[in-house]
C-alpha cells in the first residue's frame, strides 16, 4: 500500500491540515490519547482517514462531532480548512449549551479586578474583626 494515496491521508495530519491542532506532533498526542474517535472507535495516530468518515474531537471542555468532506493533503488557510469537514447540528448545539453553561456559572463568581491595595485590606481587616 502507498503512504501517499489520494483516496486517505493519516488522521493525524489531517486534523493538522483542517486546523484543529497547530501541530502534527499536538494532533498526534491527542489521537494517542484518546481525544479523538473515528466512526466511535478510539484509533492510532497512523488510521488512514476516508471521506464520509465521522469523527469526535474533544478540545478542553468542548467536544466537536465532524463528518469528513474533503481530503487535502496541503495545509491552506483557515477558510479553507472549514470546507474539509462539516459539524453536526447537534453538536453544534451542544457546544452552544455549554458555552452558556459556562458563561452563567462565571457570572455567578464575580471576580475581582485588581488586588486590594493598603486601604482596601484595612476595610477587610476591620469587616473580618467585627464578626
Amino acid at each position: 500500500m502507498n503512504t501517499k494515496q489520494k483516496s486517505g491521508l493519516r488522521i493525524d495530519k489531517w486534523l493538522w491540515v483542517a486546523r484543529f491542532f497547530k501541530t502534527r506532533v499536538l494532533a498526534s498526542e491527542a489521537v494517542s490519547g484518546g481525544k479523538v474517535h473515528v466512526n466511535g472507535q478510539r484509533v492510532k495516530p497512523a488510521r488512514v482517514l476516508q471521506v464520509g468518515d465521522t469523527l469526535d474531537v474533544r478540545r478542553g471542555q468542548d467536544t466537536q462531532e465532524l463528518v469528513v468532506l474533503v481530503i487535502s493533503h496541503r495545509r491552506g488557510p483557515a477558510c479553507e480548512a472549514q470546507l474539509l469537514y462539516e459539524e453536526t447540528d447537534e453538536s453544534r448545539d451542544k457546544r452552544k449549551e455549554h458555552a452558556m453553561q459556562r458563561r452563567l456559572i462565571a457570572l455567578s463568581h464575580p471576580v475581582s479586578r485588581h488586588k486590594p491595595n493598603k486601604r482596601d485590606r484595612r476595610h477587610i481587616i476591620r469587616f473580618i474583626r467585627k464578626q
